[in-house]
Protein backbone atom coordinates (compact mmCIF):
# COMPACT_ATOMS: atom_id res chain seq x y z
CA UNK A 1 0.00 0.00 0.00
CA UNK A 2 2.79 2.38 0.94
CA UNK A 3 4.44 2.05 -2.52
CA UNK A 4 1.46 2.94 -4.37
CA UNK A 5 1.47 6.12 -2.43
CA UNK A 6 4.76 6.90 -2.53
CA UNK A 7 4.30 6.61 -6.73
CA UNK A 8 1.16 8.79 -6.57
CA UNK A 9 3.21 11.49 -4.84
CA UNK A 10 6.57 11.39 -7.08
CA UNK A 11 5.08 13.15 -9.95
CA UNK A 12 6.56 16.81 -10.04
CA UNK A 13 3.33 18.60 -12.03
CA UNK A 14 -0.51 17.72 -11.79
CA UNK A 15 -2.88 18.09 -13.83
CA UNK A 16 -3.69 21.48 -13.34
CA UNK A 17 -0.50 22.59 -13.71
CA UNK A 18 -0.10 20.99 -17.49
CA UNK A 19 -3.79 22.38 -18.16
CA UNK A 20 -1.85 26.11 -17.39
CA UNK A 21 0.79 25.02 -19.24
CA UNK A 22 -1.12 24.29 -22.54
CA UNK A 23 -3.11 27.15 -22.23
CA UNK A 24 -0.09 29.38 -21.93
CA UNK A 25 1.56 27.43 -24.93
CA UNK A 26 -1.72 28.32 -27.04
CA UNK A 27 -1.10 32.18 -25.92
CA UNK A 28 2.37 32.26 -27.51
CA UNK A 29 1.40 30.39 -30.48
CA UNK A 30 -1.34 33.22 -31.18
CA UNK A 31 0.69 35.77 -30.47
CA UNK A 32 3.24 34.68 -33.29
CA UNK A 33 0.89 33.69 -35.73
CA UNK A 34 -0.75 37.54 -34.98
CA UNK A 35 2.86 39.12 -35.25
CA UNK A 36 3.40 37.32 -38.67
CA UNK A 37 2.78 38.64 -42.13
CA UNK A 38 3.17 41.94 -43.53
CA UNK A 39 5.47 40.81 -46.55
CA UNK A 40 5.01 43.04 -49.33
CA UNK A 41 5.51 41.41 -52.86
CA UNK A 42 7.74 44.61 -54.20
CA UNK A 43 10.52 45.08 -52.12
CA UNK A 44 10.41 49.69 -53.39
CA UNK A 45 6.97 49.83 -52.26
CA UNK A 46 6.24 50.81 -48.35
CA UNK A 47 3.29 48.91 -46.38
CA UNK A 48 2.24 50.40 -43.43
CA UNK A 49 0.46 47.39 -42.15
CA UNK A 50 3.32 46.57 -40.22
CA UNK A 51 2.85 49.04 -37.28
CA UNK A 52 -1.14 48.35 -37.03
CA UNK A 53 -2.50 47.30 -33.63
CA UNK A 54 -2.74 43.69 -34.28
CA UNK A 55 1.51 43.25 -34.73
CA UNK A 56 2.47 46.21 -31.97
CA UNK A 57 -0.03 45.63 -28.98
CA UNK A 58 -2.34 42.42 -29.22
CA UNK A 59 0.44 39.91 -30.21
CA UNK A 60 3.23 40.96 -27.72
CA UNK A 61 0.73 41.33 -24.57
CA UNK A 62 -0.75 37.65 -26.01
CA UNK A 63 3.25 36.10 -25.94
CA UNK A 64 3.88 37.81 -22.50
CA UNK A 65 0.71 36.57 -21.05
CA UNK A 66 1.31 33.37 -22.32
CA UNK A 67 4.77 33.60 -20.77
CA UNK A 68 3.69 34.72 -17.33
CA UNK A 69 1.06 31.65 -17.56
CA UNK A 70 4.27 29.69 -18.21
CA UNK A 71 6.03 30.64 -15.03
CA UNK A 72 1.98 30.50 -12.86
CA UNK A 73 2.08 26.74 -14.20
CA UNK A 74 5.33 25.86 -13.00
CA UNK A 75 5.12 27.60 -9.50
CA UNK A 76 1.94 26.32 -9.05
CA UNK A 77 2.18 23.33 -6.29
CA UNK A 78 -0.52 20.27 -7.09
CA UNK A 79 -0.20 19.07 -3.51
CA UNK A 80 -2.32 22.53 -2.29
CA UNK A 81 -5.41 21.14 -2.78
CA UNK A 82 -5.15 18.06 -0.83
Amino acid sequence: MKKKDTQKNNQLFGKKNYVFFFAGLILIAAGFILMSGGRSCDPEVWDERIFNFRRIRLAPMLILMGFGLEIYAILLNPDKDK
